[in-house]
């Protein structure tokens, strides 16, 4: 237990980083040009997770820098959350070749860097993006009839909503994303009222 602890306690998002950047677990290292680990802050009281990263994030190495990104961007403003407040990753750290959606080994490999970067965050609440992510994490099947909806985990809260460049071609998307990260958005205010009421009870 002792020896465990210390593990952890030694982890950080700089060392997962280092470790994504030279992962070859799985085949999408072959084809990369850069592996994406993440972005944000140790303190981030959100983490949204994605699917995979795309063509611009592969050239860049950050997540959610292309179109997807800039809706992602304009819908936190809206919401009033800064993007440095957050965290960002994607349930894979490297681009499927023609943006596939990533194979279940490719999700398997990286999952652990994914769980080491939620248990060194412990985010008050994570926003999953899509789909993809949905069934990954949570096994979710239906985005259209569960997103907007906050769960809750083994103690840990999770917002599902739509990913991002599913409004790319659908206009009508940005509003759905934008009401869902207006909800994020109400929902951490609502528990840091919570937090302060406890503090002054």
């Amino acid at each position: 237990m002792v020896a465990s602890a210390r593990i952890i306690s030694n982890d950080s998002l700089e060392k997962i980083a280092i470790e994504v950047v030279g992962c070859s677990l799985c085949k999408l290292s072959r084809s990369r040009k850069n592996a994406v680990p993440g972005d944000g802050q140790t303190s981030a009281k959100i983490i949204f997770i994605g699917e995979a990263p795309g063509k611009n994030e592969d050239e860049k190495g950050r997540p959610f820098i292309g179109v997807a990104g800039r809706i992602l961007d304009e819908a936190l403003q809206k919401a009033g959350i800064e993007r440095s407040q957050v965290f960002i990753t994607n349930i894979v750290k490297c681009r499927p070749p023609g943006n596939r959606i990533p194979e279940d080994d490719e999700g398997a490999a990286c999952r652990p860097y994914l769980d080491r970067q939620i248990s060194l965050i412990a985010p008050r609440i994570i926003c999953i993006l899509g789909a993809t992510a949905y069934s990954s994490i949570l096994g979710g099947k239906s985005i259209t009839q569960n997103r907007g909806k906050i769960v809750k985990r083994k103690g840990q809260k999770y917002l599902i909503t739509i990913h991002p460049a599913a409004a790319i071609y659908n206009k009508n998307l940005r509003q759905v994303l934008e009401d869902d990260l207006s909800s994020l958005s109400q929902e951490i205010k609502k528990m840091e009222n919570l937090d302060r009421n406890t503090i002054l009870d």
